[in-house]
């Protein structure tokens, strides 16, 4: 047996693709690996970040500007604050301590200016990368919750489910209430009691008490929890639940009731105790004519 067989072909011979490859290399590889300008890919580029900021704005995090004093000195006028708006989808409610965007609920702004945008604020507010001047949102902090008892009298501090806060991220120089005490009262289910840190300075939850709502702001109102301040970068910071929101015992609510249901029913028995009140007497008596009926047999 030959070694080393030849493969079919004269060493001499060209096949059809060597004649294609060779004609390939004469012309720079040009034909084979033609390269899209880029140029011409700079708009898709553009689109797809700008669709990506879009969903990211819709449904993960949002900036939001600070328009007021009252929530110094946690939050500045102008500072710029990134907003969680992912949790809520999941079914997530506010928590005590949470510093919170949410939608006017009962024209707590009416009065108030409503800036103009030029052109390109409009644009970027449209895609997430400024807030929207149209959009009369507020934030505050969350104080209490659904259930929850909550007050404050005048130069004392905020009680919630018997509990007083120690609120160090109030303004220095103010008082927990004393421009407008409160309560006790009740959080319905679904809502949230909201204060600002700049408490002589905020025109929150205990100034909209004689509201439709209230003062209560619905759960379904909140756009969602400000997480960190990301603009100045001097004043790059996250805005965490105060330790005076964990202590024991805070979470022990009492009952409340639903929005729009009556409290407590009047005192008395209820449908459970008389049913069993009348089943009683007529049980003896039936035991008493079958025990008298089998002695006289």
């Amino acid at each position: 047996m030959a070694v080393g067989a030849r493969s079919g072909r004269d060493e001499g011979e060209e096949r059809p693709d060597d004649a294609v490859k060779h004609e390939a290399d004469e012309d720079g590889g040009a034909k084979a690996h033609p390269h899209r300008s880029f140029w011409k890919e700079l708009p898709l580029l553009i689109g797809i970040a700008l669709l990506l900021a879009l969903l990211i704005k819709t449904f993960l995090v949002q900036a939001f500007s600070i328009p007021s004093d009252s929530m110094q000195n946690t939050l500045q006028r102008g500072d710029r604050v990134l907003v969680d708006k992912l949790t809520p989808w999941f079914g997530s409610e506010p928590d005590r301590g949470e510093v919170v965007v949410f939608h006017d609920p009962a024209n707590w702004l009416s009065g108030e200016p409503t800036p103009e945008p030029n052109l390109a604020q409009q644009i970027l507010s449209k895609i997430g990368l400024m807030p929207d001047a149209a959009e009369k949102d507020l934030i505050k902090r969350t104080i209490a919750i659904g259930g929850d008892t909550v007050e404050c009298k005048k130069g004392g501090p905020v009680v919630v489910n018997g509990k007083p806060l120690d609120e160090p991220y109030i303004f220095p120089g103010n008082t927990a209430c004393d421009d407008a005490p409160f309560g006790p009262l009740t959080v319905p289910k679904g809502k949230i009691w909201v204060m600002g840190d700049h408490r002589q300075n905020s025109q929150d939850s205990r100034y909209h008490m004689q509201d439709a709502t209230q003062g209560f702001v619905p759960v379904d109102k909140v756009v969602g929890r400000a997480i960190v301040v990301a603009w100045p970068i001097t004043r790059w910071s996250t805005l965490p639940i105060p330790d005076t929101f964990d202590q024991p015992g805070i979470g022990n609510q009492a009952a409340a009731p639903a929005p729009g249901a009556a409290g407590p029913a009047a005192v008395g028995p209820g449908p459970a105790a008389l049913g069993l009140a009348g089943a009683v007497p007529l049980v003896m008596w039936r035991r008493r004519r079958l025990t008298t009926g089998r002695t006289a047999g």
